[in-house]
């Protein structure tokens, strides 16, 4: 797959695609990341991409002919159809069934707005696709970016050492979309603290109960949406009693 990235500041991503697990995904073209400065598409001595706001009003507007000449080129490159995408409070909020959706796509021309917003009118006549990555705001969009591309680059095979690793992840449908149950790793007892007997005792069907009913107490008092959510989905039948105590 392949994800172009329109962005005034490229240089922010090249730590991210060079480290940790994920760089396997980007070295391998797994997931193929190209990056598109609309100042190159921009006019005049100062290559502006910028101008005030028509109406009055602080900040400053991102101009629709460099964005839109941005996705012309990229669109004369590529041989598919892929949507574009901007970063947006008022986008769907992303959540893994999301990040699955594009992870099994061709990808996507991900735009990163900055200043104020973007010129409607771009917006308008290439944007197919408005994503937010929470009710907050940023200075620009490419932390949003990274965070879709880290969360997308993970589920593709034999980027994670442990090719089932995912599959457990909170949010993950094999758990329901429940959050994670607790881990713990050597030694058995930190500074008077034990690890729970049941992981030391080698049978595994009692672990698996004991993780899932974890699963459910940390999502119960964390995230009793997700109970909601997932009540009555394969494999999820907690009684009404024990529904309650989750939520108390």
């Amino acid at each position: 797959m392949r994800f172009d990235v329109v962005t005034l500041f490229p240089e922010l991503f090249a730590p991210f695609l060079s480290v940790g697990v994920t760089r396997r995904a980007f070295e391998s073209k797994l997931v193929d990341v190209r990056f598109t400065n609309p100042r190159d598409f921009a006019v005049g001595n100062y290559r502006r991409v910028d101008d005030r706001p028509f109406g009055g009003g602080p900040g400053m507007v991102m101009m629709a002919e460099p964005l839109a000449k941005a996705i012309e080129a990229i669109r004369a490159e590529r041989d598919d159809a892929a949507p574009v995408v901007l970063f947006s409070p008022i986008g769907q909020r992303m959540d893994h069934a999301m990040v699955q959706g594009w992870s099994d796509s061709v990808g996507a021309i991900l735009v990163c707005g900055r200043y104020e917003g973007l010129d409607q009118r771009f917006i308008d006549h290439f944007v197919d696709r408005q994503v937010s990555l929470g009710d907050f705001v940023l200075s620009g969009a490419e932390v949003a970016a990274i965070a879709l591309l880290d969360a997308v680059a993970r589920l593709q095979p034999g980027v994670l050492t442990d090719a089932d690793s995912h599959r457990f992840d909170s949010f993950n449908p094999s758990i329901d979309g429940l959050l994670d149950c607790p881990h713990y790793t050597r030694p058995e007892e930190w500074r008077g603290h034990k690890v729970p007997e049941v992981l030391l005792s080698g049978n595994h069907a009692s672990i698996d109960l004991w993780r899932k009913d974890q699963s459910l107490r940390v999502t119960g008092q964390n995230r009793p949406d997700l109970l909601d959510a997932a009540d009555g989905t394969a494999g999820f039948h907690p009684t009404e009693e024990r529904m309650r105590t989750l939520k108390a």
